[in-house]
């Protein structure tokens, strides 16, 4: 007897309530995303069932108003007649030692499917779902779906717990469905704690078809049987470029076939870099930014684009001395940005202890010149030209900032230095 072919989306990462930038408007982008996705992926082409890997919630602690948003989504699933199974991730998971928390409440108002083992005499328990409990459910489209928690450093240990108790499950559909929330490593960079591909592989063993994972906000997959979809919206900068988005999965005979949809409501992002060279006035860095600015290839309708500008390079300022506040309102007056983030990354040049005394006369180069010619009287083979010499390597420095060719350079020193050697 065929297979029928069973359709699901998997999302992970929603994390409704997201509030860095302290903006209602950004942290709204969150909720359109995860209601456009769900309108567009799983209603008006409807699925079977929808994952939730992780992660519905910024936050353990919620506003009344996250709250109403995933209600208004979870809601017309369920008016639709499809099903939502969720997990806890790291930042909607219950502290140890409490026993309720947004999910659970979602759940005890029939929103979700909490899907939780349960420690028992052998380690983790997977309980059939029945009356708001349970740790598996096998659905009508013929897949068994099983949930996991949010386990951290543990979680190769209960990895293992896992997969005995899925042995230990009384026979059901031959596709199954683990929800983990948990980053698998080679992804990104600087992520601590990642597993490794053979810590996943006794899940595999155990029978696990379809391993429905969130915790990197960055999509992937392993093996054909390892699926990561990413966050809906990126939580950083650092995000932007991330692929991400949603699986809409469809399984019959063969292994499960899923395809990143991306095509619902995102804020757009740009990114506006300036190198500085270090002899701009804090003035001309300023009008450089808004030049930059006013040129920038911007979106055209649709919500109001997410603006990076990063200063990078040197500078022969202090950081203060750059109004960068006020830069900032004038690069989103010019590109209609939502938020502008100011990122100053430039280094600041070395002036020297000859700086204390020239400070209050601000005049870069004849505090470099002087830097260079103390340097070059304490060599007595210098000595005797110091201040020739101070200002050949003041003007070598403004040739290779005006990035002149080392032909030319060379052309330049060669006849200041000939004849050097007595």
């Amino acid at each position: 007897m065929a297979t029928s072919t069973c359709t699901f989306l998997h999302l992970a990462d929603v994390h409704l309530g997201y509030d860095r930038y302290n903006s209602p408007e950004r942290s709204k982008d969150f909720f359109l995303a995860f209601r456009d996705v769900v309108r567009r992926h799983a209603i008006q082409n409807p699925v079977d069932f929808v994952l939730i890997a992780g992660d519905l919630f910024e936050h353990r602690q919620i506003q009344p108003g996250v709250l109403n948003q995933a209600q208004i989504v979870l809601r017309e699933l369920k008016q639709a007649g499809i099903p939502v199974l969720a997990i806890e991730g790291n930042h909607d998971s219950r502290p140890y030692g409490v026993k309720t928390s947004w999910l659970r409440y979602l759940a005890d108002h029939g929103d979700l499917i909490l899907l939780e083992p349960e420690a028992g005499e052998e380690g983790l328990e997977l309980r059939p779902w029945s009356g708001g409990r349970g740790g598996y459910l096998d659905l009508p489209c013929g897949v068994r779906v099983i949930g996991s928690q949010w386990y951290g450093s543990a979680a190769p240990k209960s990895i293992e717990q896992l997969a005995a108790a899925i042995r230990r499950l009384p026979p059901g559909p031959e596709r199954v469905v683990l929800m983990f929330h948990h980053g698998l490593e080679g992804q990104i960079a600087r992520y601590q704690g990642a597993l490794r591909y053979r810590d996943l592989l006794p899940l595999r063993e155990a029978g696990v078809g379809y391993l429905a994972l969130g915790h990197i906000h960055k999509s992937y997959t392993e093996e054909g049987w390892i699926f990561n979809p990413g966050s809906l919206e990126a939580n950083s900068t650092a995000e932007w470029d991330f692929p991400r988005g949603a699986y809409r999965v469809r399984w019959g005979e063969g292994p499960p076939q899923a395809e990143l949809v991306q095509d619902y409501y995102r804020r757009p992002h740009r990114r506006i870099s300036l190198e500085a060279k270090g002899r701009e006035t804090p003035e001309e860095i300023a009008a450089a930014a808004i030049a930059l600015a006013k040129g920038s290839d911007l979106p055209e309708g649709g919500p109001a684009p997410m603006v990076e500008f990063r200063l990078a390079g040197q500078v022969g300022f202090a950081k203060h001395e750059l109004d960068s506040r006020a830069l900032q309102q004038q690069i989103q007056q010019l590109t209609g940005a939502l938020l502008v983030l100011f990122r100053f990354e430039a280094t600041t040049l070395e002036i020297g202890s000859a700086a204390l005394s020239l400070e209050e006369e601000g005049r870069r180069l004849q505090i470099e010149e002087k830097i260079y010619r103390d340097l070059l009287s304490s060599h007595a083979h210098y000595r005797k030209r110091s201040e020739e010499l101070a200002r050949l390597l003041l003007d070598l420095k403004e040739k290779i900032l005006d990035e002149q060719g080392e032909a030319e350079v060379y052309a330049h020193l060669s006849g200041a230095f000939l004849g050097e050697e007595d």
